[in-house]
């Protein structure tokens, strides 16, 4: 009989599965394996449960020493330390790149005590920030504020960091400069340590206002340069050595703790790494420095391994199983290849394969997230079109529900022709999305770039390109791309200097009267949620009063649904747990569309009436614009109407905002074709409409 890792049942609490009548072993019609071990312990258990048993506390880590030291002795004994120390992205960037980002807090929390008790060396854990914070309201249904305060208490020994956005805090705008400090000042509060502190163009206004909030909170602050192109490269000359090296004294001299770069896209070449490394390292001896990169073209163990030999003190992996294509490099290779020399990283290698067999089983309840549905090694095309290891997913996902799921090829291409039009930006959240929501414009619309540039004039951009070349997210190096600014802004309002400056301060008094007069029972986190996306935050509150806590659901449960005669349990909280079976479904729907599920819970029979959304849908066949009459406007992607500016009888001038719609966090702007009167408006508010859906009539 075989035995897989029981991950999808409690800790400490076995399920016999054979005892309900069914094999050990996976069945024929596709349960994950390893969601039921048969009566011992399973792998996940014995492996968290071992390193317990040996020491009750974790032992002290890197941690300690911020915590009674503070950020300035931690930079010091980083710089001081002998050997490389790793920093483990698996929690944060790692899933981000493989696996959109889906992965829950329930199977987080459970590895966390396995990594407290067997990875104490690690200079930092990356557990929060980037797209977490969005993705967990949004998709997840879960609070990361909690995501957060429960993995501190698992990992008390290991300092966390995060991925701040400078003045775009874990948003993708703007926000009022009070906003980022507010939000720094209560990560530290619920247990975040250190902030590596990026902006989207190396707009250094925006690097310092993150830089300032993070060291004002008491985090230790990591500024971070964005890489691209390639220093190795003479004939590369727009982002040279010298870029980086200027950009780096900056930063010194704004008093960063740790100096990072964030190669973003893995196109730090092994030669590139030596040149950038040893030239910062020559003019900052004392201060310690930190490598994050992308495995996308395969060279990224080796990248790592120059910066470490070219005097880095730390660089990022993720575990072996969580590793490679767009994640981190492996870090059981970067372990195994410096045993035994001067940068060994005192990690032990069985750990690091017990780690990774956890995420192993772990990843494959993640399935219809994973990136490799299309990408099935390294690909060097990276090189060419610059495609963030974070973004790649993402891209794809939008692609699929744009309907371009059979171009996304073409779509890589685009994208590298976007960067042109754009003037060869630095690519990363969210001047990334900039980029890549004009490559998937440009092949839905069959546009190439002298297309995109001649008809720019006419054409309607989306939302976040509008916005770049406005200057809502600050300058790029060397300015804005001309002519093609001024034919997509016309006369447009422009941005002049740091965006967030001349925003109003957010009453976050007024805020919280709104919330708790909608939501009672919202605190003061969801207040600050609500201040970085508002209708997110909104829907997800909104969510929960309606279901409940579904973070506590097995993640097999929350991603499919029990099956008819299935027993799970459900634990609310210590010493709580429900158990639950599923008997039946009424087959007729009622009068408002509601189908009765008959279910047990702890032995008394209940029945609930729940929508059934799909039954009840109705049969709309939406009219298609008809492009051969001028008046009639099209949608031009596929997507959800957020906002119409316009009215029946109300009067446009060409290029005048009509509607706005939304696409998997893409956001258009479509314009008036010509001027004239609204005759007909043919869509409500929140409706959802296919691409050329008649929008709207001019006449």
């Amino acid at each position: 009989m075989l035995h897989y890792p029981c991950y999808e049942s409690s800790l400490c609490e076995i399920s016999d599965y054979s005892a309900q009548g069914a094999s050990s072993e996976s069945d024929s019609e596709g349960d994950v394996p390893g969601q039921y071990c048969a009566g011992e312990l399973c792998i996940c258990e014995t492996i968290v449960l071992s390193s317990i048993l040996r020491s009750p506390e974790p032992p002290q880590g890197f941690r300690h020493i911020l915590k009674t030291q503070g950020p300035e002795a931690f930079a010091k004994t980083v710089r001081n330390h002998k050997g490389l120390l790793l920093m483990d992205t698996t929690f944060r960037d790692a899933h981000q790149s493989l696996l959109a980002t889906r992965v829950r807090s329930h199977d987080l929390l459970r590895i966390s005590p396995y990594v407290a008790h067997n990875f104490s060396q690690l200079y930092s854990l990356e557990n929060w920030g980037g797209a977490t914070f969005d993705v967990a309201l949004r998709f997840l249904h879960e609070c990361p504020w909690e995501r957060l305060e429960d993995m501190r208490k698992q990992i008390p020994n290991i300092p966390f960091q995060m991925l701040l956005r400078g003045a775009n805090a874990v948003g993708y705008t703007n926000y009022p400069d009070n906003v980022v400090f507010k939000f720094c000042e209560l990560s530290v509060q619920v247990g975040m340590d250190i902030f590596r502190v990026f902006d989207a163009l190396n707009y250094l206004p925006n690097l310092l206002l993150g830089m300032e909030a993070a060291g004002k909170a008491g985090g230790v602050v990591e500024g971070a340069i964005s890489y691209t192109g390639d220093v190795s490269d003479p004939t590369r000359k727009k982002y040279d050595l010298k870029y980086y090296t200027n950009l780096a004294d900056e930063l010194v001299k704004a008093g960063t703790h740790v100096l990072c770069i964030k190669d973003m896209a893995g196109l730090l070449k092994p030669a590139a790494a030596k040149l950038l490394i040893t030239a910062l390292r020559d003019k900052h001896p004392d201060i310690p420095i930190h490598i994050h990169t992308h495995d996308t073209a395969g060279a990224g163990v080796a990248s790592m391994l120059a910066c470490a030999e070219a005097g880095a003190d730390v660089v990022d992996v993720a575990v072996d199983s969580m590793s490679g294509m767009t994640s981190q490099p492996c870090m059981g290779a970067v372990v195994a290849c410096l045993q035994g020399s001067k940068l060994d990283t005192g990690l032990n290698l069985s750990n690091v394969s017990e780690y990774s067999a956890y995420w192993e089983q772990t990843r494959t309840l993640y399935a219809p997230f994973e990136c490799t549905t299309t990408m099935k090694s390294g690909n060097a095309d990276v090189y060419m079109n610059e495609i963030p290891g974070g973004q790649y997913t993402n891209l794809q996902f939008q692609a699929y529900s744009l309907g371009l799921e059979d171009f996304f090829e073409d779509v890589k291409k685009a994208y590298r022709e976007a960067n042109v039009l754009l003037g060869d930006i630095i690519k990363v959240t969210p001047s990334s999305k900039v980029v890549g929501d004009l490559a998937q414009f440009m092949v839905q619309n069959k546009l190439s770039a002298d297309d995109v540039l001649s008809k720019a004039e006419e054409l309607s951009f989306p939302k976040s390109v509008v916005e770049f070349l406005q200057g809502s997210i600050g300058e790029p190096y060397q300015g804005f791309p001309e002519p093609f600014r001024s034919k997509v802004l016309k006369d447009m309002p422009r941005v002049s200097g740091r965006p967030g400056a001349s925003l109003p301060l957010l009453d976050f008094d007024k805020l919280k009267t709104e919330l708790k007069g909608k939501h009672p029972y919202s605190t003061d986190r969801d207040v600050m949620s609500a201040a970085l996306y508002p209708h997110v935050t909104d829907e997800y509150l909104t969510f929960r009063e309606n279901f409940g806590p579904v973070d506590k659901l097995d993640t097999r449960i929350f991603l499919t649904g029990p099956k008819v005669g299935e027993e799970f349990e459900v634990t609310i909280e210590r010493g709580k747990t429900l158990g639950i079976k599923t008997l039946a479904m009424a087959e007729d729907l009622t009068a408002n569309g509601e189908r009765e599920v008959f279910f047990e819970m702890n032995g008394q029979l209940r029945s609930v009436f729940i929508k059934d959304k799909e039954a009840v849908k109705e049969l709309h066949i939406h009219p298609k614009a008809d492009k051969n009459v001028k008046g009639q406007v099209g949608a031009p992607m596929p997507g959800s109407v957020i906002d119409i500016r316009v009215a029946v009888g109300d009067k446009v001038e060409k290029g005048a905002a009509l509607v706005v719609l939304s696409a998997m966090k893409m956001e258009m702007v479509v314009q008036a074709p010509v001027a004239g009167v609204i005759k007909t408006l043919d869509i409500k508010p929140n409706m959802k409409l296919e691409g050329d859906d008649l929008l709207m009539t001019i006449e």
